[in-house]
């Protein structure tokens, strides 16, 4: 028999998973980041993309409900959405959980949308995040349930100046830093002997440690370094990057509170479709 998703895992929460913030974890993740905001390195408020941790158990769940066991070797993190209802701080007590809404099959493979909730002990939402995952060479054949929201990159906006272009520094060791802050055991991050044997020229750097250069990049050049302001943000991942490469990234201001972006490294495009939401 063929293999194929199961619907009957679709909109089906997992049970919650709790996660206690504290200063010392907001400081490792800042500094396994390279992130010169000073409330982050204090530990006073946590870097965005942060809001990974606490729902890092709960990511591949769904997925386990839907997608057939023999095609999970084939998973890529293709994008990460996130919305924020209110930062992360020191001492939040947070409990998060997930489902997986809907599929889209296509020629070169299919999307699946995760959607993970972070409440805090109180029941309101701190933030939500969509993670659309793909799945390589695996055609569903047909569309069922809601995919993340659109953030598709506006090729007009290039006839534009940008409002900034910041190059920041990916150390060598950045994946080695990033993983035990992120709680993130990838071997390919780790590892250079699996990342070879899983086709890959070395080590590459977590997408979601890349993004968090893009997050920073983006609060301190538009939002005055003020995390609070922040309200989505979401990327698409491009291709691979390798720890000790320059990364720039470039942002053009969509409308009053929107901004998008894009990321490469030499002429490489790492993350693409990038889009900011900024509180005035």
């Amino acid at each position: 028999m063929p293999e194929r998703f199961d619907p009957a895992g679709l909109d089906v929460w997992t049970d919650e998973v709790r996660h206690d913030v504290t200063r010392a974890a907001l400081v490792a993740y800042a500094e396994a980041t390279n992130d010169p905001i000073e409330a982050h390195r204090a530990g006073e408020v946590a870097p965005p993309v942060y809001a990974i941790v606490p729902v890092f158990q709960s990511l591949l769940e769904p997925a386990l409900a839907v997608v057939p066991l023999g095609l999970l070797g084939k998973v890529l993190h293709g994008e990460q959405d996130f919305v924020f209802h209110r930062p992360i701080r020191p001492g939040d007590k947070l409990a998060a959980r997930a489902r997986m809404t809907g599929w889209k099959g296509t020629r070169t493979g299919t999307a699946a949308c995760v959607h993970l909730e972070t409440r805090d002990d109180g029941g309101d939402l701190v933030n939500e995040q969509r993670v659309t995952f793909f799945v390589r060479g695996f055609d569903t054949g047909d569309t069922r349930g809601e995919l993340a929201p659109e953030h598709r990159f506006d090729e007009a906006l290039r006839r534009r100046d940008p409002v900034a272009v910041v190059t920041q520094h990916v150390d060598a060791d950045q994946p080695l830093r990033y993983g035990p802050a992120a709680g993130d055991p990838m071997p390919i991050h780790l590892d250079e002997d699996v990342a070879k044997e899983a086709g890959l020229p070395g080590i590459i750097a977590h997408g979601l440690c890349t993004m968090a250069f893009t997050s920073w990049a983006v609060l301190t050049e538009v939002a005055e370094s003020d995390v609070r302001r922040l309200r989505r943000l979401a990327v698409r991942f491009a291709k691979p990057l390798l720890p000790g490469q320059d990364i720039t990234t470039t942002v053009w201001r969509k409308d009053a509170t929107t901004y998008a972006f894009e990321t490469t490294a030499g002429d490489d495009v790492v993350v693409k479709d990038g889009l900011a939401e900024i509180e005035e």
